[in-house]
C-alpha cells in the first residue's frame, strides 16, 4: 500500500472514531462522587475535650496545732453532714482547757483578795488620829515656848532692876549673882522648848503624810484591781478560745458527700491548716472545657451541650449516645496553653452543667467521678430546615468566595454559593443552589470547569 492509500485509510479511521465518540461509543467523562442538595437540620458547634470536676469541695483541716488521731475514712467513703470524720487527741485539749480555767480562777481570787480593804481602812483611821494627836502636841510645845519666852523676859527685866539696886546699895552682890543665874536658866529652858517645838513640828509634818500614804496605797490597790480585771478578761477570752478549739478538735463533715482524698492516715502531730480530708458532692459534677478564644466568642450561657465519649457510653436512657448539658459559665479571662503539637493556644474556660437525670444515671450506672475525660459539643446555632451541601463540596475561588462544582447537563460547572451556617460535615446554602441540585461531593484538584463527569461506582 502506497503512502496516499495510508493517508486515506487513516482519515477514514479518524473520522469514524470521532463519530463513534460523539455518539457515545467512547466516554471521556471523569468518575466523581455526586450528592444531591437536600433540606435538613444543621447545627454549628464547638467540639473540644473536657474533664469532669466539682464546682466546690470542702477541705477538712487541722484547726490548731495538735496530735490527730488516725483517720479511718478512706477515699470513696460516704459521709453525712455533721458526721465526725477526724479528731484531735481529746486529752491534749482537756489539759489545755484545764490550764486556761486555772488561770481564770487564780485571777478571780486575786481580785477578791485585792478588794479586801479592812486593814487599810483601819490604818487610815489610825493615821488620822495620829495626825490629830501630833497637832495637839505641837500646840503644847508652842505654848511651852511662849511661856519660856515670858520667863526669859521676866528674868532679864529682874536682872536689870537688881543691877540698879546693887548700885544704890539696896541689893547685895549675892542677889545680883542669883538674878544672873536665873536669866541664864530661863534662856536655856527657852532654847530647849524651842528645840522640842521644832522636833515636834517635824514629826507632825511627817505624820501628816501618813493618811495620804495609806490613801495612795488604797488607790494603788484600785489600779491593781483594774489591771487584774484586764488580765481576767484576757484569760477569760483565752478560756473561750481553747473551749472553742476543744469543740473544733472534733471535726465533722460540712456536707453530705463522699471522701475524695485522704491526706493523713496514721496518728501524728500536725500544724494548724494541714489538710486531712477532701470531701465533695458527686451529684454536683460538672464539666470544665478549655475552648479556643476564637471559638468561645460564639458560645453563650444556656447553649445546649452534648457530652459524649467512652466514659459516657453509647446507650443512655435519653435514647442517645450522649449526656445532655448546658453552658453554665464562661470565664472572663483567657490563658495560654501548649497543645499536644507544641503550639501555643489562647483558650478560655467554659463550665457545662449536666442534665440532672442524665448525671444521676451516669453516677449510678457508669460510676462517673471527678477528673474523667469526656468530649463536649457545644451547639452555638441550629436550624431544622436548612438547604444543605456537604462541607467537602465547598472550595474557595480566586476571589475568596465559596464555590461548588454543580453538575449541569453532565458537566461540572463552577458556581458561587452564599453560605450561612457551617460545621465539619455540612453547610447551609443561602443562595446559588436549590433543593435537588447535584454537586461533586469531594472535587479533585484536577477537575476543571465544564469537564464532563459521571457518577462513580459505589
Amino acid at each position: 500500500m502506497n503512502a496516499k492509500a495510508w493517508l486515506i485509510a487513516a482519515g477514514v479511521v479518524a473520522g469514524a472514531a470521532g463519530v463513534f465518540a460523539a455518539a457515545g461509543g467512547f466516554s471521556s467523562a471523569l468518575p466523581v462522587e455526586l450528592v444531591e442538595i437536600t433540606v435538613g437540620p444543621i447545627e454549628e458547634f464547638v467540639d473540644e475535650r473536657g474533664k469532669t470536676r466539682l464546682p466546690e469541695t470542702c477541705l477538712v483541716t487541722m484547726p490548731i496545732n495538735g496530735r490527730i488521731e488516725s483517720v479511718a475514712l478512706a477515699e470513696g467513703a460516704p459521709v453525712e453532714r455533721g458526721q465526725v470524720v477526724a479528731r484531735i487527741v481529746p486529752l491534749d485539749l482537756d489539759l489545755t482547757v484545764a490550764e486556761a480555767q486555772a488561770v481564770v480562777d487564780r485571777l478571780k481570787a486575786a481580785i477578791e483578795e485585792n478588794r479586801y480593804k479592812a486593814i487599810e481602812e483601819t490604818a487610815l483611821e489610825q493615821a488620822k488620829q495620829f495626825v490629830r494627836s501630833m497637832a495637839d502636841t505641837v500646840k503644847v510645845a508652842l505654848t511651852r515656848v511662849e511661856s519660856g519666852k515670858d520667863r526669859f523676859d521676866y528674868q532679864e527685866k529682874n536682872l536689870g532692876r537688881i543691877q540698879s539696886l546693887v548700885k544704890s546699895g539696896a541689893q547685895s552682890e549675892d542677889d545680883l549673882d542669883r538674878a544672873r543665874l536665873d536669866k541664864l536658866q530661863a534662856g536655856w529652858n527657852l532654847r530647849q522648848d524651842e528645840l522640842v517645838l521644832s522636833a515636834t513640828e517635824s514629826l507632825a509634818a511627817a505624820t501628816n503624810l501618813l493618811p495620804a500614804m495609806v490613801e495612795q496605797f488604797m488607790a494603788r490597790k484600785t489600779y491593781t484591781e483594774a489591771v487584774l480585771e484586764k488580765q481576767l478578761a484576757e484569760a477569760t477570752a483565752r478560756l473561750r478560745q481553747v473551749e472553742q478549739e476543744e469543740k473544733r478538735g472534733t471535726m465533722t463533715s460540712p456536707i453530705d458527700g463522699v471522701v475524695l482524698e485522704r491526706a493523713i492516715v496514721n496518728e501524728r502531730f500536725l500544724s494548724a491548716g494541714t489538710v486531712l480530708l477532701e470531701i465533695g458532692r458527686l451529684d454536683d459534677l460538672e464539666v470544665e472545657v478549655d475552648v479556643l478564644s476564637v471559638d468561645v466568642v460564639d458560645v453563650k450561657p444556656g447553649d445546649r451541650v452534648r457530652i459524649y465519649g467512652p466514659v459516657i457510653g453509647r446507650r443512655l436512657p435519653n435514647g442517645t449516645d450522649h449526656a445532655r448539658g448546658t453552658v453554665q459559665k464562661i470565664y472572663p479571662a483567657g490563658f495560654t496553653k501548649i497543645s499536644s503539637l507544641g503550639v501555643e493556644e489562647q483558650r478560655v474556660k467554659v463550665i457545662v452543667d449536666f442534665d440532672r437525670d442524665d448525671l444521676a444515671w451516669l453516677r449510678k450506672q457508669r460510676d462517673l467521678g471527678v477528673g474523667y475525660r469526656v468530649r463536649v459539643r457545644i451547639i452555638t446555632a441550629a436550624k431544622p430546615d436548612a438547604l444543605l451541601v456537604p462541607r467537602s463540596a465547598l472550595f474557595r475561588g480566586s476571589d475568596g468566595a465559596w464555590n461548588v462544582y454543580a453538575v449541569r447537563d453532565g458537566r461540572a460547572r463552577v458556581e458561587t454559593v452564599a453560605i450561612r451556617m457551617m460545621n465539619d460535615e455540612v453547610a447551609e446554602v443561602a443562595a446559588g443552589l436549590v433543593a435537588g441540585d447535584v454537586v461533586v461531593r469531594a472535587p479533585e484538584s484536577n477537575l476543571a470547569d465544564g469537564e464532563r463527569v459521571v457518577r462513580a461506582d459505589p
